[in-house]
């Protein structure tokens, strides 16, 4: 099996957010859920527990969403 880009999930304080999935898209978060907990070894989490971290995940890797971070607090602290 190839490594997947999430890793063992962090305790956090949760903030509820309600959002809509299609039913194939929580299908396959419930098959991540099933693989990340084969992969890592622990527990298999629910499907909700996954959006959190994929999204922050998504967040840190997309180039321009990291530039335009990196330059609006440029423009901050000037």
């Amino acid at each position: 099996m190839t490594k997947l880009k999430l890793g063992p999930l962090a305790d956090d304080r949760p903030v509820k957010l309600t959002v809509e999935l299609s039913a194939a898209v929580h299908r396959d978060l419930a098959a991540y859920a099933a693989a990340l907990a084969t992969e890592t070894g622990s527990e298999a989490v629910t499907p909700e527990k996954l959006v959190a971290p994929m999204l922050a995940r998504f967040m840190a890797t997309d180039r321009a969403f990291t530039k335009s971070q990196r330059q609006g607090m440029s423009k901050d602290s000037a």
